[in-house]
């Protein structure tokens, strides 16, 4: 088949139009930056020789009128923050200025790198906000008020000013043009929002386009503004603008230039015009190409305009977008706080490798021989390029949080700092050192796994003799070496000092090897001081991990705690063989806990006789876990728990839900239930009988259940597992109750044991196995058979047990969402789906279980961890 040319444009205007029209909002933010990036970029090639002239005059900037500057820049950051405050206020919500001020300065950072980003940004960090208590259509019609009046303020202080202008002829077409187009984009805004507000057109368009919004677009709705609070708002967004035209002032008074305060006016409304119009980077281009532009026709220089805009736009905009990143860190993520100084220490390894091996400034190198001389530099080198191999080594170790590691970090950046200083004043790569320093010690209580004193002592031990018997072989070997092995005959000092220098790896310009067993003699050396310091160091960094058992009293005193104040289904298992019992001071409670490399998994809530004491416990158990180098998490702990956790600053993740069937209206009538009944005749019309044994169980029973139990192993290819379930031992299910489902043969082909339930009323079981040759439907069979038989024993209830991942309508977290989409798309995790399928047609209620932690780096850790501490 073939196409004329007329049907090959046909086709593209078909497809190209369509995708125009959908993207051309999207298409035009992108022509409209290109063009402000571009007109920057021209800016800075068309004035670079004003450029160079410019660098010199902000070097001479008053340093007094610049700290005025700053300060002023801290007054106008706490005005954004009040500005928030009060239009929290106008719709009737609270929020305190510290939040508000932090919300800025986030929103403000990112703005920068959002299209449109002044108003895109205020959708953003709604999370602390919303924990606080405020909705999230209470944030965002907040943030609209906010949008709203910043850009409202800058008409109310431009109009006098034009006018004014307008007299003195100082403002030309292109100005008023701006300024129309604002006064435009807030008639614009006010209609969209009266239609909102009356459900007109926009309303209508909007729930058209995305119906999941009329919720949002009803609730803001139903937010009235208040008028004294509006006002406020206002009043703090034109002190606002007041900060800024005086920090146009400012800039002027620091340069030492003659100042104007029209200038400064209009200098800053046409800025922050381009700013509003801007779409993408904040104006970055477009408002120093305007700025200079305005300040050049109120008499000032192309350089001084030039260097006014750049004092003024550091003052602004860089200091706040500073001060955005480092609201980042006031809360920022513990994983960031453990990855971020093992990365700069990965970075300055580099820094001092790479330092090493490329030349040095002459100048420099030569200055400092008159001072320090040639050897002092030289070993200087040798230390920095030390220091930067151990730094690469010791920023894997900073990742598990070791105490020794940040020592070694703190100590390779001392050395670091000195050693480029003395080995050719490389002040860069202090500074990076003297950086790394910063943040080792703004992050040091991340750091606090203990090593293992014992091992440290043994490397410290075995360190020590390896030198000392190094030493002596070195010495002997060079003091007695044949001359024609090094064409010397060796001192016993130089002995001494080859045997130190090849220990430690340092090489010797005049020890120089003739032949292959002069060679070997040094590899050995070298290989016996490297291999001695290897193994120094993994003493010194082996975490340390505390091991021991508990007692038999403790368990006793643990069940008596269990019998008072037991809560929960897998209370049974908090004293099992795998536990560790860990009893706070003075309080009555316990928690149980089983090691797993350094952290501490405890298992449900701790037992305690109210919230109070558990609150006091888990703050307890923290602070001895802390002592002791190890991490705690919580592993399936009930949603009514949560604000306790929460309240001792920990975070939580959400695991599964538990299934709690109700017997007391549990039937088998009913439609709904149909397939089960018939699967129940099917396997007793077959001869199948369930049979209660109660205890003790006889040896001969107890061995056919094992034959059922391994059957079932074997069948499904799986092991035996505990923590927060039992495991098949003989002595365990000898005193519990053990329902069968036999054969007319009395062949046994199904089996579970009735383990201690400590909820009141409610009755649970633990091993639920079977046989490969048992009947279809026999687990239903078995499971009707135990709910007869916890209800004839006066049970209200039945626990089903744990189902992974099931339950998570809404994902919040990013954690969260990954674990929702592996539960509902990924093949691997369909059995977790299966299981909460199961036992969804017993019609149970479900209770949603929580891991909680404190870090979000130690959820990396948290599969490793819970497939070790299920272990036997």
């Amino acid at each position: 088949m073939r196409f004329s040319g007329k049907d090959t444009i046909t086709a593209l205007r078909e497809k190209s139009v369509p995708f125009l029209r959908e993207n051309v909002k999207i298409i035009s933010q992108f022509i409209f930056t290109i063009f402000f990036i571009g007109v920057g970029i021209w800016f800075i090639k068309h004035e670079r020789a004003e450029l160079v002239q410019v660098q010199a005059v902000l070097a001479s900037s008053s340093l007094q009128w610049l700290a005025a500057g700053i300060i002023l820049t801290i007054v106008y950051i706490v005005l954004q923050g009040l500005m928030y405050v009060a239009s929290f206020r106008a719709i009737g919500s609270q929020v305190n200025l510290y939040d508000a001020i932090v919300l800025f300065l986030k929103r403000n950072f990112i703005s920068v790198f959002l299209p449109a980003g002044g108003i895109s940004s205020l959708a953003f960090f709604t999370g602390d906000i919303e924990r606080k208590g405020v909705s999230k259509s209470q944030i965002h019609f907040a943030s609209s008020v906010y949008g709203f009046v910043g850009i409202f303020s800058v008409i109310i202080v431009a109009l006098p000013a034009f006018l004014y202008g307008l007299f003195q002829k100082s403002v030309g077409k292109g100005e008023w043009f701006a300024l129309a187009s604002v006064i435009i984009l807030i008639v614009v805004l006010t209609a969209v929002y009266r239609s909102i507000m009356s459900q007109g057109k926009v309303y209508n368009w909007l729930i058209k386009i995305a119906p999941s919004s009329v919720v949002l677009l009803d609730d803001l709705r139903s937010n009235k503004i208040e008028r004294k609070g509006f006002l406020v708002t206002i009043l703090y967004s034109i002190l606002i603008e007041f900060a800024g035209i005086a920090h146009l002032y400012i800039a002027m008074l620091a340069l030492d230039f003659e100042p104007s305060v029209l200038a400064a006016v209009f200098g800053y409304i046409i800025s922050v015009i381009f700013l509003i119009v801007s779409p993408f980077l904040r104006g970055l281009g477009a408002i120093e190409v305007s700025m200079a532009y305005i300040l050049t026709r109120f008499g000032f220089s192309e350089v001084q305009a030039i260097a006014v805009t750049f004092l003024y736009r550091f003052l602004e905009f860089w200091l706040p977008l500073l001060a955005g990143a480092l609201s980042f860190l006031l809360k920022i993520n513990r994983l960031l706080m453990r990855v971020l100084p093992a990365s700069f220490l990965l970075f300055l390894g580099v820094v001092n490798i790479v330092s090493v091996l490329t030349p040095t400034i002459t100048t420099r190198v030569r200055f400092l021989k008159g001072i320090l001389g040639p050897e002092v530099i030289e070993i200087s080198n040798y230390f920095v390029l030390a220091a930067g191999l151990f730094l690469l080594v010791t920023a894997a170790f900073m990742l598990k949080g070791l105490r020794t590691a940040w020592y070694f970090a703190v100590v390779l950046s001392l050395i670091s700092i000195a050693g480029n200083i003395t080995k050719a004043i490389d002040y860069e790569e202090a500074i990076v050192a003297i950086v790394v320093l910063v943040v080792l010690i703004v992050s040091r209580k991340e750091y606090y796994i203990r090593t293992n004193p014992r091992l440290r002592n043994t490397g410290i031990q075995t360190t020590l003799l390896s030198i000392a018997a190094v030493l002596l072989y070195g010495i002997i070997g060079f003091y007695f070496l044949d001359r024609k092995h090094f064409d010397t005959d060796f001192s016993l000092f130089q002995s001494f000092r080859y045997t130190l220098e090849s220990y430690f790896l340092l090489e010797s310009n005049d020890l120089i090897p003739r032949d292959s067993f002069a060679q070997n003699f040094l590899y050995s050396i070298n290989i016996s001081g490297f291999l001695s310091f290897a193994f120094l160091l993994y003493t010194l960094i082996r975490p340390y991990v505390l091991k021991s058992t508990s007692s038999a009293d403790e368990f006793n005193r643990a069940k008596e705690l269990l019998d008072k104040y037991g809560n929960s289904s897998s209370d049974y298992f908090k004293t099992y063989f795998d536990k560790l019992i860990y009893f706070p001071e003075s309080l009555d409670a316990f928690i149980s806990y089983r090691i797993s490399g350094n952290f501490a998994v405890v298992l449900d809530d701790p037992i305690a006789a109210d919230e109070q004491q558990m609150s006091a416990c888990i703050a307890e158990f923290d602070r001895y876990c802390y002592n002791n180098g190890l991490k705690s998490i919580y592993y399936r702990v009930p949603e009514s728990s949560l604000n306790i956790y929460r309240d001792l600053g920990k975070k939580a993740l959400f695991l599964g839900q538990e299934g709690v069937v109700d017997l007391v209206n549990f039937s088998l009538q009913g439609g709904s239930k149909k397939s089960m009944r018939n699967a129940l005749k099917k396997v007793s019309d077959r001869g199948y009988q369930a049979v209660v044994y109660h205890p003790p169980l006889k040896d001969g029973l107890l061995q056919r259940l094992k034959a059922v139990s391994d059957e079932w192993l074997e069948e499904t290819g799986r092991k035996e597992i505990i923590f927060s379930q039992g495991m098949f031992i003989e002595e365990e299910l000898k005193e519990q109750v053990v329902i069968t489902v036999e054969s007319p043969e009395e062949k046994i082909v199904a089996f579970l044991n009735v383990i201690p339930d400590y909820v009141k009323g409610e009755g649970t079981y633990d091993l639920i196995r079977k046989t490969a040759d048992a009947p279809n439907g026999v687990m239903d069979f078995i499971l009707i058979e135990l709910f007869n038989y916890l209800k004839n024993e006066g049970y209200e209830a039945v626990n089903l047990g744990f189902a992974p991942l099931a339950g998570m309508d809404t994902a919040r977290t990013f954690p969260e969402k990954s674990m929702k989409f592996a539960y509902e798309k990924i093949r691997s995790f369909s059995h977790y789906k299966g299981l909460r399928e199961y036992k969804e047609k017993f019609e149970p209620v479900w209770c949603n279980k929580y891991l909680i932690y404190n870090q979000d780096y130690d959820l990396f850790q948290m599969p490793a961890l819970l497939s070790k501490v299920i272990k036997p």
